[in-house]
Order: structure tokens, then C-alpha cells, then sequence
């Protein structure tokens, strides 16, 4: 175990996100998958896990799932912030080199459905992505949980754990971009204890003007504990996204709020949309600019 590396804690610190104080607290550890497991192969990097000992715990685990060829490693600060809040964090390293978006165009009104199946359970579903179930997303969460319980035994990672199978009521799994759709996915298959879908999910289809069918399908978990934050000026587009999130959830796409950075949020909608003028639209929405925007999504999903 490690602590959170200086590089992340710099840019917490100057964004004014954390007290002097934090540092050397929350504390990081970086895991090689194939440590995790004798057949499960890295892609890019370690996975990532960190927690604050010192914070007050909100016995909560978020998931964090990145986007398009992204590390585990490129999320570390949007992390650490909620490590500082209190929740125990893990990001992981998976097969994520195909972009959604490869479905957009397609004549196969299924083309979503596959990709998101093969993806997070490793079923042989779709021709677009080569995922076996050991390299799945479910699968290497799994076992990254079974590491941390087995070889930090004093991180309380145990508490996230129902016998050999994560404790997903406990869970709140987030995504960014390609990740959250995955996230949103998770939400169908399990009862979590919550969703946040980052610029996401891009599963619309063009050919046919629809979301992809199985952001319509029934899930486990309530649309009260779902919530989106986008920008409008998203590359992906944002309209395609609010149909999505309304798809997933069965919410109206009018149920958005304006939010901006620094500004402390009041609103009962479940879709937060922001107008930041950054360059970085698409990523704009794990910027700890907007932590005020995360905090109170996550103390409505307490």
C-alpha cells in the first residue's frame, strides 16, 4: 500500500478540493490483473484501489469504470476525491480499446446489446470486441475485490464482499464516456447501490433514431439511484445522451438541472448538465472544478 502520489494530491490541493492536512492520507494501491488472477491479462495498466483511514467512512465502495483507452491510473484524482470523502475506491484496468461508438451506424439493432454483454460479462456476443469472461469487467472487479480483502486486511474491503461475490447493494458504479454505459449496464444486471453515468452513454442508434434496446430493458437498479452529468456541447452529443439516460432510467429527458463549477447544487432532477466553457467538453465532467456536483449526487445516494 501505497500513498496517493504527489501529482494527484497537487492538483487537489490547488483546485482547493482538499485541506492542507490530506496529505499522505488517502492511501493508494496499484495492482498488476494478472496478480489478481493467473488468467486475467493486463491491457494497459494496474488497477487502482485507494481510501482515506482517516476519513469518516460512508461504508460505500465506488466503481469507477473509464472510457475509451483509458488506464485505470487516468482516474486517479477524480478518485481521491471521494476517497477524501469517505468511500473506498477502485478503478480497473479492462478491454476497452473499441469505441462505442463503432454501433452508431450499424443495420443491427443489436449491435449495443452485444457489445455491452461481451464487455461486462465476457459473453461471446458480439463480433466488434474479443472478451472472454476471465477479462470481463464483472469478472476482474470480482477478483480485484478478492485480492484487496485477502491482502489489506486492515483496508475493511471484506465489507464489500457476499461470500466469493461483490456486495453490490453496497456498490455505486460510476463511468465516464464508454464507461458509462457499462455502468448503466451494471445497473440493469444488479441492485446497486447507485449509478453515475459521466458523458454517457453513447448508445444511440443513428440508422434506426433510438436509443440502443437494452437501455429500455426492465433493471434491478431504482431510477431514483441513477444520475447523469453531461455538458452540452459534448463531440458525442449531448441530445443522443439525454435520450439514453432517459432510455436507461425512465425518466423524462427534461429532467435536468444546470449546474456550474464551484456553485453548490439544489435540485430533485437526476440529470446535471453543464455549459463549462473548457476545451475538454467531453472530459469536463470528471474535472474536480465540478466535486460540488459529485458530492451531492453521492450524500442523495447515501
Amino acid at each position: 500500500m501505497a500513498y496517493l502520489n504527489k501529482y494527484g494530491l497537487l492538483l487537489l490541493l490547488f483546485a482547493g478540493l482538499l485541506p492542507v492536512n490530506t496529505w499522505s492520507q488517502v492511501k493508494i494501491e496499484w495492482i498488476s490483473p494478472a496478480a489478481t488472477a493467473d488468467n486475467i491479462r493486463e491491457v494497459h495498466g494496474p488497477h487502482v484501489a485507494m481510501y482515506n483511514p482517516s476519513a469518516h467512512s460512508r461504508h460505500r465502495l465506488l466503481f469507477m469504470i473509464e472510457g475509451t483507452g483509458a488506464s485505470a491510473a487516468s482516474c486517479r484524482v477524480f478518485d481521491s476525491c471521494f476517497a477524501e470523502m469517505g468511500y473506498h475506491v477502485v478503478s480497473i484496468d479492462y478491454p476497452n480499446n473499441v469505441i462505442t461508438t463503432t454501433c452508431s451506424g450499424s443495420t443491427d439493432s443489436s449491435c449495443f446489446d452485444g457489445y455491452r454483454q461481451e464487455i461486462v460479462f465476457g459473453t461471446p456476443a458480439s463480433s466488434l470486441v474479443d472478451v472472454d469472461a476471465a477479462n470481463s469487467i464483472v469478472s476482474r472487479f470480482t477478483k480485484l475485490l478478492r485480492y484487496l480483502s485477502a491482502h489489506d486486511k486492515a483496508g475493511g474491503w471484506d465489507a464489500f464482499l457476499q461470500g466469493a461475490a461483490p456486495r453490490w447493494d453496497h456498490i455505486i458504479v460510476a463511468g465516464h464516456s464508454q464507461g458509462a454505459g457499462h455502468a448503466a449496464y451494471l445497473g440493469k444486471a444488479f441492485q446497486l447501490a447507485g449509478v453515475l453515468m459521466l458523458s454517457g452513454p453513447q448508445d444511440y442508434l443513428r440508422t434506426f433514431q433510438t436509443p440502443a434496446p437494452w437501455q429500455f430493458r426492465k433493471g434491478l437498479t431504482p431510477a431514483a439511484r441513477q444520475y447523469a452529468f453531461l455538458h452540452v456541447k459534448d463531440p458525442f452529443n449531448y441530445q443522443f445522451q439525454v435520450a439514453d439516460v432517459a432510455a436507461v432510467t425512465g425518466l423524462s429527458p427534461a429532467d435536468t438541472t444546470m449546474v456550474q463549477p464551484g456553485i453548490p447544487v439544489h435540485s430533485d432532477r437526476h440529470i446535471f448538465v453543464n455549459t463549462w466553457g473548457t476545451k475538454d467538453y467531453h472530459g469536463s465532467t470528471v474535472n474536480p472544478a465540478f466535486v460540488q456536483v459529485w458530492q451531492y449526487i453521492m450524500d442523495r445516494l447515501q
